[in-house]
């Protein structure tokens, strides 16, 4: 028995048994062929299921009697025509596997290539204000920064952390941000420099949570308050920098 009758016999085999010695057949293919094996295993699922999901009502006898009087007699089904229906339900499923899978993959690598976007953004702008390039700058602390950026953007940056000892505020700026502009707020630690960014987050992927990573040698953490998004960048370590977003968040 070769593996094109063996799975015809494992289809009728689902619905009434064979012969005695088609089953024997049928039998030892299958314990020597593994792929027949896996067929006919998701053949008797796919029963199984159906038989167990489908609901079923009984019909009153003198309607079954009308129905049989009424009807003409069915069609003989052929193994063919039972080939193409389970092939076609399979496709089906297939189809709607990978439209899932696909859809899914798609919308993370679109996340992934968003995040790539605002952490090079974050870089490029925190050297840009290193290097005393932003739109406009001040100096000073927080009562006098905060009231410096009236005018100047279109939202009012929710910060409240003055700085600290190990952590002065030096003062502010504003500065293009991809589509729209940030409020910048310019910490130091020893001879580091730390930039915070602060944004409307509307249409940008920061996430909910902070995110730290290294990106070219920076110190970056992204995250997302209410409507505005925050990154915060330095050439400090990691460890130092989580501690200024940890006093700016709580503050």
């Amino acid at each position: 028995m070769d593996c094109h009758e063996a799975r015809e016999l494992s289809g009728d085999n689902l619905a009434r048994p064979a012969s005695a010695e088609q089953a024997a057949d049928l039998q030892r293919h299958l314990s020597g062929c593994p792929t027949c094996r896996a067929h006919f295993a998701a053949e008797r699922a796919l029963t199984e299921v159906l038989e167990a999901k489908l609901p079923r009502y009984a019909a009153p006898l003198a309607l079954k009697r009308r129905l049989a009087a009424s009807w003409p007699a069915p069609a003989p089904v052929t193994r063919r025509a039972v080939r193409k229906v389970r092939a076609f339900a399979m496709a089906g499923a297939l189809a709607a596997a990978l439209a899932v899978v696909i859809g899914g993959t798609s919308m993370l690598v679109e996340h992934r290539s968003e995040l790539r976007q605002l952490e090079t953004e974050t870089v490029n702008d925190h050297l840009r204000v290193l290097q005393g390039a932003p739109l406009a700058q001040v100096t000073g602390g927080l009562h006098e920064v905060k009231p410096w950026f009236g005018g100047k953007l279109d939202f009012a940056p929710n910060v409240r952390f003055a700085g600290s000892p190990e952590f002065p505020l030096q003062g502010g700026a504003v500065e293009p941000f991809l589509d729209r502009r940030a409020a910048v707020f310019v910490y130091k630690r020893r001879l580091h420099t730390a930039s915070l960014f602060v944004v409307n987050a509307e249409g940008l992927a920061f996430p909910a949570r902070p995110r730290a990573q290294a990106v070219r040698g920076f110190s970056l953490i992204l995250w997302k308050e209410g409507d505005q998004g925050y990154a915060l960048v330095s050439d400090l370590g990691l460890s130092e920098l989580l501690e200024l977003q940890r006093q700016i968040a709580s503050s």
